[in-house]
């Protein structure tokens, strides 16, 4: 499990730490259910930069011109237009440049398609939803078309009546949904079934359990197979061997709580579960060129 000190926000603490009011006119009645807004409205009123945070909602960004640039876990990725971009709930995500761009951004919690969908059901079969799955959606032209005319119908309607009428915007999610599954190509589609669910597994477990494990042999050990098979597959797989998925995952957590909290250095590194001070100021600098104390005064001068 992550560390319960990152702060996970609704739609309205994220409104309220991050959003000018100006922004308020935008959200309808039980915007932390479901909300669509124009990305380029919100940008407008947002104050960036936005630091390493986590949302219960499933947010859907989908351009009609320009770029944006998104960190979501420890990669960066860039969408141009008629591209989509999807960050999971509970995924650490954060952004810090004013992007030039037109389209729309969606927040969706899982609960506002429960009676259709059951949580489980919902994230095994849209793998997007998973912190483990392509957050990054490239339809042709045509597929992007027919996810535009979705995405449109579902924002005329919200800016109508809001969620009055429930079930028909639920539909259209559902829509957009299967839509975007259409077009979605796994991370891991050029592999083969049993690694697959491996690499699968292996992710999963890291986002989940990186605050108490550590070694490559405890995720073998959940995931009853070797160390040597385990560093085999994830490296192969990924181009990442096991090791830098879990100190890349460790560092990103360490990284919000450097950004959200005042603990001191040795706090930081024990919510982590690192007790040698020494020795997560060694792999912090590994990884990012400064100290965390350095790393922290960066912050407080941005």
């Amino acid at each position: 499990m992550a560390s319960e000190k990152i702060k996970t926000y609704s739609t309205e603490s994220f409104r309220n730490k991050f959003m000018a009011p100006e922004i308020a006119p935008l959200l309808k009645p039980q915007y932390g259910m479901f909300f669509m807004v124009r990305v380029e409205e919100m940008l407008r009123t947002i104050q960036l930069p936005v630091p390493p945070v986590r949302s219960t909602i499933h947010t859907f960004i989908f351009l009609t011109q320009g770029e944006a640039i998104l960190t979501i876990g420890s990669e960066t990725y860039t969408i141009h237009a008629n591209e989509c971009l999807v960050v999971p709930a509970g995924q650490l995500y954060s952004f810090s440049n004013h992007d030039v761009n037109e389209g729309f951004i969606c927040g969706l919690h899982t609960n506002f398609l429960a009676g259709r969908f059951g949580k489980q059901e919902l994230l095994q079969t849209f793998e997007f939803l998973n912190s483990w799955g392509n957050p990054h959606i490239q339809p042709d032209t045509q597929a992007s078309r027919y996810i535009l005319r979705v995405v449109e119908r579902i924002f005329e309607e919200y800016l109508a009546n809001g969620l009055k009428n429930t079930n028909l915007v639920q539909s259209y999610c559902i829509a957009l949904l299967y839509e975007l599954n259409q077009v979605y190509t796994p991370l891991t589609h050029h592999l083969k079934a049993r690694s697959v669910w491996l690499v699968n597994q292996f992710k999963d477990a890291v986002f989940r359990h990186i605050r108490t494990h550590h070694r490559v042999s405890e995720y073998a050990t959940m995931l009853h197979v070797t160390p040597n098979h385990l560093n085999k597959v994830i490296k192969q797989s990924t181009g990442k061997s096991p090791t830098q998925w879990i100190d890349e995952t460790l560092l990103l957590e360490a990284k919000a709580l450097l950004y959200q909290t005042q603990f001191s250095i040795s706090e930081v590194a024990a919510e982590i579960g690192i007790f040698d001070q020494s020795y997560f100021s060694r792999l912090f600098k590994k990884h990012e060129q400064v100290t965390p104390l350095q790393f922290r005064k960066m912050i407080e001068m941005s």
